[in-house]
């Protein structure tokens, strides 16, 4: 089968010709037809993220096709059935390796690049909104890197919740996509003083950030008393440092949210999490936005355009 591979951190990936894995007790394989692409890829194809596979490896850790062949003691899924698996990496190839606990049925009325798109942004956002900021009606959410991957997701599920959401992006035309998902306000971050901003619209009850640096030094300052301020990722580059006077004064709180560890230590916040998301998608109040499909050839390229930020909402490989 093909994988494209990276066979040196930091450097572009290779097409390789390499034989078809076969499942293990409690595994299937998987006919990949899709993979989501993710922050965390780029992460790992430099080695910078939590988990380093051994060299040489297919990135790639959200993937839907159909089974290939189940493994000893996997009873409850068949061959031929269309799923969507988390395998943290081996995505980019024609066939993939995942542990069976983590496949879920994909309903008829999605989609293979919906399904390979929806999972992981979709559960990070509402996992990190509902389970642990406890998000209200009425409050005030606002989501920086707004028309990036998990930022669409956060507006959506804000508005679900009830929310007034606040997206703040860069430049007019992710505002627009921004805009069209359902924010009610709209901040350019180029344009200056988010905090101000910020507070002129009522200041911010919720944080949702995946971005980091200087913007969420500007929304801590932004927040009212008893906000929950939520660190995703930092695709700034910069982790941010946090001052523990600023959350003592304004009583805040700041929430970490590693959406993955979840299985390991309570899998059912994710089950629960992912059964809420599959019924608002069937009843059409979800629309994952994938901006763009390419072929497994230019994997490469399509780590590149979350890396330069060029991507709104999610980057798919098509296998």
């Amino acid at each position: 089968m093909r994988a494209m591979r990276v066979h040196e951190l930091g450097q572009p990936m290779q097409m390789d010709e390499v034989e078809i894995p076969q499942p293990g007790p409690k595994q299937v394989s998987i006919d990949v037809a899709v993979c989501g692409v993710n922050f965390a890829d780029t992460l790992i194809v430099h080695g910078k993220y939590q988990e380093k596979p051994d060299l040489p490896f297919a990135p790639g850790a959200e993937i839907c096709g159909r089974i290939r062949a189940v493994g000893e003691g996997v009873k409850h899924l068949q061959v031929g059935m269309r799923v969507s698996a988390l395998i943290g990496s081996g995505g980019f190839a024609e066939v993939a390796l995942a542990d069976a606990r983590t496949c879920i049925p994909v309903p008829d009325g999605m989609s293979d690049a919906h399904a390979a798109a929806f999972t992981i942004v979709y559960g990070t956002s509402h996992v990190a909104l509902d389970h642990r900021a406890r998000l209200q009606a009425g409050e005030n959410l606002l989501v920086l890197g707004a028309a990036g991957g998990v930022g669409l997701t956060a507006i959506e599920i804000g508005k679900l919740m009830g929310a007034n959401v606040i997206a703040c992006a860069r430049g007019a035309a992710k505002l627009e996509i921004a805009r069209q998902a359902g924010a009610d306000h709209l901040i350019d971050s180029d344009d200056g003083d988010l905090r101000e901003q910020v507070k002129a619209l009522g200041g911010a009850d919720v944080v949702y950030d995946p971005v980091g640096g200087d913007l969420f030094k500007q929304a801590m300052r932004a927040c009212n008393p008893e906000a929950r301020l939520i660190p995703l990722g930092f695709a700034s580059g910069d982790i941010p440092q946090i001052p523990a006077n600023i959350l003592l004064v304004k009583n805040l709180t700041v929430l970490g949210v590693y959406w993955g560890a979840y299985s390991n230590f309570k899998p059912e916040v994710l089950m629960n999490s992912g059964q809420t998301l599959f019924n608002w998608y069937l009843a059409g109040k979800l629309k994952p936005h994938v901006s763009h499909e390419l072929p497994l050839e230019q994997a490469t390229q399509a780590l590149d355009l979350l890396i330069t930020r060029k991507a709104t909402g999610k980057v798919v490989v098509k296998i």
